[in-house]
């Protein structure tokens, strides 16, 4: 069973002072904040599927919901050539870094033959051109829209809807319904009375999963589903690092223990940016999602005390070895404010020989007879140790390979770890109110008929002009 499922490891050495001499953490560190990790361990577990750590158990609790999303699945892929996700934030970031992990690089370009399932779409912004564009190669009456939004109030997913809903009812007629999956709340918002008024077919997000945090749930298992993804293995993966997890002992808890390196990191060393730097293709949307999940839930101002903190470490993305040659620099050479989180996978799904030739450039000939993988091994190797040599931190999470199971304890071992982390910033990792003023004062300025929006507009008229000066 341990080979059929082999666990993703994390090697924090390169984060600890005895490969960065004074640049690195000091194990006796960690042993000083063994007991806040434990109780933030602790905290979790005793959270678990309540508030908003529904996610928790998550793994554990959809057996009937998968079904019924492997049945859905089943009819999507029989009737329809193209299925798009309306959605933003983690109802898009989630099934596209699925999608791209465990499906083939370029599965929208394949013939539908060789395609488990229809074209996915994801369509996460609202740039004007977009949607026409999207409508160019994805006719409506070819294509399955699914909506996710648990409020129903998400400006951006419900325009969408209502451009798309128009125009199925124009050019589908009769039956337009059946061309919409609803993913949203069981009982409340918008999209839901939507739904039971429609018809529409419809999933729920479970109380006390965040969008931040749903992709185990129909918002991710849905998209992955029909794209002919094994969602059991995403789930079963996810409970694999659930058990990996259960220690108190930070040592022992690798999710505890990268929580801990990254709270001593940023709170102690100042070391307030965090680089997601995937080396393979097919992770590459990985770090689109971690960086939400990490910004968005640890971004905070105050404590649950109310103490000022203003936290979080900020995200950011590269792709190696793409980004060798564009910011590496800046990591081995800039400030010491960074760490690195490499995703390296030791078995790749596919290889790629590299022929010999050009005999007379031996920088050139050397490299015949080796591989791909050998090349982006050794290059993440070279990075890895250029980092150390110049004192910076960074880690490595390890994974086998490539598969539903090993991404499902990807995405569980980073949000066990940011659950963590809230817990040792005493902050709530679960809530986003600096997304939801933005939210308030856009719908002020589309004037927005509710009291409050009509108070930010009061508010947002004595913003002062731009001034001539200051701009060119």
């Amino acid at each position: 069973m341990q080979d059929q499922y082999p666990r993703i490891r994390l090697d924090v050495s390169n984060m600890m002072a005895e490969n960065l001499g004074g640049r690195g953490i000091n194990p006796n560190a960690v042993d000083r904040l063994a007991s806040m990790a434990a109780a933030a361990q602790t905290a979790v577990q005793a959270q678990r599927g309540a508030g908003w750590l529904g996610w928790t158990e998550l793994p554990y609790n959809q057996d009937d919901v998968v079904a019924r999303i492997e049945e859905a699945a089943a009819r999507v892929r029989a009737r329809f050539a193209n299925f798009v996700v309306l959605g933003i934030g983690g109802s898009a970031l989630g099934p596209q870094a699925v999608q791209l992990a465990l499906n083939h690089l370029h599965y929208n370009d394949l013939p539908a033959a060789k395609r488990p399932g229809p074209r996915l779409f994801v369509e996460d912004n609202i740039d004007p051109e977009r949607m026409g564009a999207l409508l160019d190669i994805a006719p409506p009456h070819e294509s399955c829209y699914c909506v996710i939004t648990k409020s129903g109030a998400t400006a951006e997913t419900m325009s969408q809807y209502l451009i798309i809903s128009d125009l199925l009812k124009a050019q589908v007629g009769e039956g337009w319904q059946r061309h919409i999956i609803a993913v949203t709340d069981a009982a409340h918002g918008n999209l839901v009375q939507i739904a039971r008024t429609e018809g529409f077919e419809t999933f729920v997000i479970p109380d006390g999963v965040g969008g931040r945090f749903s992709e185990l749930c129909p918002v991710g298992l849905l998209p992955a589903a029909v794209c002919g993804i094994d969602i059991r293995g995403l789930l079963a993966g996810a409970a694999a690092m659930d058990a990996a997890c259960h220690d108190v002992d930070v040592w022992r808890n690798p999710a505890l223990l990268a929580a801990a390196l990254q709270y001593i990191a940023a709170q102690e060393l100042r070391a307030n940016i965090h680089v997601m730097l995937p080396y393979a293709d097919s992770l590459r949307c990985m770090a689109d999602w971690f960086c939400q999940l990490w910004a968005e839930s640890l971004g905070k101002n105050i404590t649950r005390r109310g103490a000022v903190i203003h936290a979080g470490q900020t995200p950011t993305k590269a792709l190696g070895v793409t980004d060798q040659h564009s910011q590496l620099q800046l990591y081995t050479e800039g400030p010491f404010d960074k760490v690195v989180t490499f995703l390296k996978v030791e078995n790749f799904r596919r290889e790629q020989p590299i022929p010999h030739g050009c005999a007379d450039f031996a920088d050139v000939a050397f490299l015949g007879g080796k591989t791909h993988s050998q090349l982006i091994a050794a290059e993440l190797a070279g990075t890895a140790y250029a980092l150390r040599r110049a004192g910076r931190m960074n880690q490595t999470i390890i994974l086998p390979r490539v598969d539903a199971h090993t991404v499902g304890q990807l995405l569980y071992f980073f949000e066990l770890c940011t659950a963590y982390m809230g817990e040792l910033l005493d902050i709530d990792a679960f809530n986003q109110p600096g997304v939801e003023e933005s939210k308030i004062a856009s719908f002020a300025v589309l004037g927005h008929p509710g009291e409050k929006y009509a108070k930010k507009r009061q508010e947002m008229q004595q913003t002062p002009a731009a001034q001539a000066r200051y701009v060119l």
